[in-house]
């Protein structure tokens, strides 16, 4: 017979399992078109955790695959539901009962929604507007960029419960933070504050919680003014070029550039520059 005692091992992580009666409800992925249909707004929707179940998952993929076939969208921001939590990552109380099939199958879908999600063209980032841990910080780290609130936090708990992280933080985080904290992080599940994610080169902007989404709109509402031919290409030529020797990088990056003198968003962006007027660069054509 064993004795239950108190254990502090779950506090610094601020979150615990969802209540019983917490069946969610609604829509778990929202999807906002603005500017025109220029900008994608995708809104994790579990609140107050956004603990994401196998649903969400499904639905974030369905959500980005759409958003991948729209030329008329240009980038999207992806942020999560109310003052909390971008996302706690898995839903625990959802795994609790699973089998190892379903585990398995599990895990597969959500390969499918983090590839579909490092995959897109557009260019996609994250606004994370309070905590973000295991696989909520995992989306983050797979878009382009993160923007964050002030109150945000940055951890990867898997370790703390027995599993080996698999959504990409052991990939990117030695990529954006120093790697001996990025391995601190992984090994003791221990969370890093928005303030220190920021100074460590993890997060590009902090701002307010209240002045998160204005960020977010005022930088994809530059990048939709931008040629979305040329935004995409040099997207690509950054990811694809990445990890390579420098001379496959460049010829990368050669190609791209190349597409781009010939192509009729340059005739434009130069005429308008000359003009002194806004260029009129039409939808991507690949």
């Amino acid at each position: 017979m064993t004795t239950s005692t108190r254990t502090h091992r779950w506090d610094a992580l601020d979150f615990g399992p969802p209540a019983e009666d917490d069946a969610g409800g609604g829509d778990p992925v929202l999807l906002e078109y603005e500017n025109d249909g220029r900008i994608a707004v995708i809104t994790l929707n579990r609140p107050p955790d956004n603990a994401i179940t196998t649903e969400m998952g499904a639905r974030l993929t369905e959500v980005l695959e759409s958003i991948a076939v729209q030329t008329a969208v240009r980038v999207a921001i992806i942020t999560g539901t109310g003052e909390r939590a971008f996302s706690v990552g898995s839903d625990l109380r959802q795994r609790k009962n699973m089998t190892k099939e379903q585990w398995l199958r599990q895990r597969q879908d959500f390969d499918r929604t983090l590839y579909t999600l490092r995959q897109l063209r557009k260019p996609i980032f994250a606004a994370v507007n309070g905590i973000a841990y295991g696989g909520g910080s995992e989306i983050a780290q797979s878009t382009d960029f993160i923007i964050a609130s002030d109150n945000a936090t940055f951890g990867q708990p898997e370790s703390m419960i027995g599993l080996a992280a698999g959504g990409g933080s052991p990939v990117f985080l030695p990529r954006v933070l120093p790697p001996g904290k990025a391995l601190q992080m992984l090994l003791t599940g221990a969370p890093i504050d928005a303030a220190e994610a920021y100074r460590l080169g993890m997060v590009n902007e902090l701002h307010p919680q209240s002045e998160l989404m204005d960020a977010a709109r005022s930088i994809a509402t530059h990048i939709a003014s931008n040629s979305p031919t040329a935004v995409q290409a040099v997207k690509r030529a950054v990811r694809m070029g990445e990890g390579q020797p420098i001379e496959q990088a460049i010829s990368i990056m050669m190609e791209a550039h190349w597409r781009s003198a010939v192509h009729p968003d340059r005739v434009e962006g130069i005429g308008a520059f000359n003009d002194g007027r806004d260029p009129d660069f039409q939808d991507s054509d690949y």
